[in-house]
């Protein structure tokens, strides 16, 4: 599955800041995107990421939705945290919504669902439900498209929590489970670890001749040798030379 990660808005972008400047909205957005990505690549099967932002600049909204759709994305994600009045003043909103095309796409309506709900479960905030507007991301886009709020720069509350990385993880992780639920994204299968007692087939019965003979117990077959062991094996071997 070929899935778009976008950090809202830019580094330099204006206006997209906390009243008191404490923190620009592309500080978390790009944080919960890089968690995003690395939960989805590492831990499950046939997943794909491109990356629309750029730390080094604002990259523009056309620019983005281009190299989305000349990829053939299968979902776009645009991740962003919130602002109410004019952004310079701190305010009484609040909470967690999450953004479709006012046309209501019904695959982009299940997905929002599922994603606010993992969200407000995740991180106990407002639930703001799920609203439709005509973004430039979800309009330009020629696949599933959401936008996520995670929560109000201009509110002191959001605020502290949109400076948390321990925030900004559960934000990730919920709209990972969010894309998990609604397309069925198979886990990676864990690698194959012996136990810790564990011999590897090949050196069984070298154990098994080793212990009979009083040369070694046997135990931590995993474990370096030191020397005083090597000592002690070689020593105990002589009595059968």
């Amino acid at each position: 599955m070929k899935i778009v990660i976008d950090a809202g808005h830019g580094p330099e972008t204006p206006g997209k800041r906390s009243p008191d400047g404490s923190l620009r909205e592309y500080q978390f957005n790009s944080v919960v995107a890089r968690y995003m990505a690395d939960e989805l690549l590492n831990g499950y099967e046939g997943v794909e990421i491109l990356m629309t932002h750029d730390d080094s600049r604002d990259v523009p909204l056309k620019e983005r939705t281009d190299r989305a759709n000349e990829w053939k994305a299968d979902l776009f994600v645009s991740i962003h945290a919130n602002a109410a009045g004019d952004g310079a003043r701190w305010n009484s909103a609040q909470g967690i919504e999450t953004y479709v095309y006012e046309t209501r796409p019904p695959a982009a309506v299940a997905l929002a669902n599922a994603v606010q709900r993992q969200l407000v479960r995740s991180t106990g905030r407002p639930d703001r439900g799920v609203k439709y507007a005509n973004f430039h991301v979800l309009r330009e886009t020629k696949m599933t498209a959401i936008l996520v709020e995670c929560g109000f720069m201009t509110n002191r509350e959001d605020a502290e929590l949109l400076k948390s990385d321990s925030y900004r993880r559960k934000c990730a992780e919920a709209i990972v489970a969010g894309i998990v639920e609604t397309y069925g994204l198979r886990k990676k299968q864990a690698a194959q670890v012996d136990a810790p007692d564990e011999v590897s087939s090949w050196a069984r019965e070298a154990r098994e001749w080793a212990v009979s003979r009083g040369i070694t117990d046997g135990t931590r077959p995993k474990d370096p040798v030191t020397r005083e062991e090597v000592w002690t094996m070689l020593y105990r071997m002589s009595f059968f030379v």
